[in-house]
């Protein structure tokens, strides 16, 4: 099992995809914690990883959204979470 804590901003730390049947444990600010499969952990980094290219006008200028070629430059680090999400 994976265990990672909130930061004070709502965030986790997750810098990479994490394999889909690992169980992951999120230690929440408000004290609470959740387990999460890999699998949704990996759901909510893609959709981070997506919101941030388009804050940043990254599918305007052409870049290559496959999976395979993710330039660390062009990613996230910090993924947000709420207790009780599901």
């Amino acid at each position: 099992m994976i265990q990672l804590t909130q930061d004070t901003d709502g965030y986790v730390r997750m810098s990479r995809h994490f394999p889909a049947q690992t169980m992951i444990s999120i230690s929440f600010t408000d004290g609470t914690t959740g387990e999460y499969s890999g699998r949704r952990m990996n759901e909510i980094y893609d959709q981070a990883l997506a919101d941030f290219r388009l804050a940043n006008n990254m599918d305007v200028k052409g870049f290559n959204r496959n999976a395979k070629n993710i330039h660390r430059r062009n990613a996230v680090e910090h993924v947000p979470v709420a207790a009780g999400m599901k």
